[in-house]
């Protein structure tokens, strides 16, 4: 398949008070047309960041891109002008960001909120553009679109208000979908409604997706590849399959002991990772998991390992078998 965004050894950082935050530390990875891709990670690792900058939503101050090129079908965004990249922003990329109760406008309609892009970007009229918005809402399964496009955010469900951001960002008919922990504060079932919804809908249109969770059973379901991040670089990367059934970071293995299994004997108890994540505007030298890591050795802390293939697209940032 083609490849429609490639990300090369981008690096966010923000600068308070004097301190270099490195949230964003130098990833690189590709995406193909029509492809799910898993980003996992703890809170603070840099997954959101990552998005942010690929949709160059990073405020500065005192947020800074300061380095690094990101393609998208054949353009790098980086050399776009603020306007050139509006048009990108909504239209060819879309994101449905993290908590919709804050992301949606309170006083606006649902129905405003979703033609809103289609009018700015596709330039139709009002009338005809909460016409789609309706059909929108029909295709992420909302009861009653054409009444229901009348509510504000309010009256719906913090599932329903998922979808409806969802619909948002289909409105354009995007070439890539980014959803920020799109299932964050949702019952289970609703989770499993959400994200089978986001899969057959990229399936429908061809789009490109972009799941980013701290929910390893998300991406062992849904994504055709997956990133592990940590302190804002990509320790682990290749197939769900391969990083399921053959995780080679210490950082992946701890992830995969420290959730629960349905196969798993009932009596086997969940090792968590130990300590915390580092404060990124003091990463350790070395790796930066190595005060965490049961298999560190000298070298990991003094120098950083960079990504290099297991087998195939499998790759690992570490200095050790494991």
């Amino acid at each position: 398949m083609p490849t429609l965004l490639d990300v090369k050894d981008l690096k966010t950082y923000f600068f308070v008070d004097g301190t270099t935050i490195k949230a964003v530390d130098g990833i690189s990875f590709d995406l193909n047309e029509g492809e799910i891709l898993g980003i996992v990670g703890e809170s603070g690792c840099g997954k959101s960041v990552s998005a942010m900058s690929i949709l160059r939503l990073i405020s500065t101050p005192p947020g800074e891109i300061v380095s690094g090129e990101i393609f998208f079908d054949g353009q790098d965004l980086m050399k776009l002008s603020d306007e050139e990249i509006r048009k990108i922003r909504g239209n060819q990329i879309a994101m449905v960001f993290q908590e919709p109760m804050t992301s949606l406008n309170p006083v606006f309609t649902i129905g405003r909120q979703i033609a809103e892009p289609v009018v700015v970007h596709k330039k139709i009229r009002m009338k005809e553009a909460l016409k789609k918005a309706v059909e929108l809402l029909a295709k992420v399964q909302i009861a009653e679109p054409a009444r229901r496009i009348k509510d504000y955010p309010h009256q719906f469900s913090g599932g329903m208000r998922q979808r409806a951001m969802i619909s948002m960002g289909m409105s354009c008919g995007p070439k890539l979908i980014i959803a920020d922990e799109p299932t964050t504060a949702l019952d289970v079932t609703v989770q499993a409604q959400l994200l089978e919804l986001l899969k057959n809908l990229t399936l429908d249109f061809n789009m490109a997706l972009i799941i980013i969770t701290h929910n390893l059973g998300v991406v062992a379901r849904y994504a055709d590849r997956v990133n592990v991040m940590y302190a804002g670089r990509i320790v682990e990367k290749g197939s769900a399959r391969d990083i399921y059934d053959n995780p080679r970071h210490p950082y992946t293995i701890g992830l995969m002991t420290s959730v629960p299994l349905l196969d798993q004997d009932v009596k086997r108890k969940l090792i968590p990772i130990p300590g915390q994540p580092p404060n990124l505007a003091n990463v350790p030298d070395g790796c930066a998991f190595h005060p965490r890591c049961p298999n560190s050795i000298n070298r990991c802390q003094k120098e950083r390992p960079e990504l290099e293939t297991v087998i195939g697209i499998h790759e690992k940032a570490c200095w050790i078998d494991v």
